[in-house]
């Protein structure tokens, strides 16, 4: 079956002073009516249902996440007890969901994206779930089609077409950030595009490529599923997690692994990175003000401000 797993440990320190420790970018507000965890689970609509959608977030946010996400049962939330990056995160969760679902078929996002239509996300995940069954092995990427020479994403090189048409191509490489040079030329050629950070595989073809690649994080990432659910959960959670090297899945699997497609996405993707990318997800008004909340500006111009609950904020003669 096919389960969805949502990546929420970040500390969205760009988005600083709204996004703090305790109330990260996952768990605000910025765009529509939900916050950007709710919007993550939202757009998964009748594909994957609230019982195979499982949240690793930390500790000290599970709460929160449990009382945004209330549809989920609270043993879908995983909370880790220190940062060790997304390899065990994505590790961990595939080890919890092949002990109910050994078939289980993965799809593992990050909770602070911004995605349109709903629909097609959904039609696209399905089109990489339909990859994964034809083989196994294969891991399944989001490529997002690049707009400008951005710098502060990693880049994915297509190879080969998958089949006439399909929108599917064997990934040639991943580039990691390029500098604003480098970024051009990706930009120039074709063939690139901004890795979504947004995957479908097995569980255990990931997890095989744990064991393979970071033989010492998948042994202590067993020992803590191995103790799930017993007496000794908290302890060896605590204990084992934290002897973790931490590492991107993309330095432990994704550059050694040798089946792996990327579809281009076919819906928009915005990660959010900023404040300045507010500007791309609200009209600006006809001062080109982006306004959040309770604002009054006078004699503004190109100005983003936003106000919390009822709190007014005023700009007087303010720019840029």
């Amino acid at each position: 079956m096919l389960h969805a797993v949502i990546m929420a440990g970040g500390a969205g320190t760009r988005f600083w002073p709204a996004s703090r420790a305790g109330s990260p970018k996952q768990l605000l507000n910025l765009s529509g009516d939900m916050t950007m965890i709710q919007a993550t689970v939202a757009r998964l609509g009748d594909l994957i249902p609230p019982e195979r959608t499982m949240v690793v977030t930390n500790q000290q946010l599970a709460p929160q996440v449990e009382v945004q996400l209330p549809a989920l049962p609270s043993s879908a939330i995983v909370g880790e007890p220190c940062k060790r990056d997304t390899a065990p995160c994505i590790g961990l969760a595939a080890l919890l969901l092949t002990r109910e679902d050994p078939d289980a078929v993965m799809v593992v996002m990050p909770s602070d994206h911004v995605i349109s239509p709903e629909a097609k996300f959904q039609e696209t995940i399905s089109k990489a779930v339909a990859l994964v069954g034809e083989s196994p092995d294969r891991i399944v990427t989001f490529g997002i089609k690049p707009t400008y020479p951005a710098e502060t994403f990693g880049y994915i090189q297509r190879g080969a077409a998958l089949g006439a048409d399909s929108g599917a191509y064997q990934v040639s490489r991943f580039r990691e950030k390029p500098d604003a040079a480098t970024a051009e030329k990706y930009l120039a050629a074709g063939g690139f595009y901004w890795n979504s950070g947004i995957f479908v595989w097995r569980a255990d073809t990931i997890l095989a490529a744990l064991a393979r690649h970071v033989p010492d994080m998948f042994k202590r990432l067993k020992r803590i599923a191995d103790a799930w659910g017993t007496s000794a959960q908290a302890e060896t959670l605590e204990l084992e997690f934290a002897a973790i090297e931490g590492t991107s899945i993309d330095y432990a699997v994704m550059e050694h692994h040798t089946e792996i497609a990327v579809i281009e996405a076919d819906f928009v993707w915005d990660d959010v990175g900023s404040w300045q990318s507010l500007t791309r997800l609200q009209a600006p008004d006809e001062q080109g003000n982006i306004l959040q909340g309770k604002v009054l500006a006078i004699d503004s111009r190109d100005c983003i401000v936003r106000s919390e609950e009822e709190h007014l904020i005023v700009t007087l003669g303010t720019e840029g």
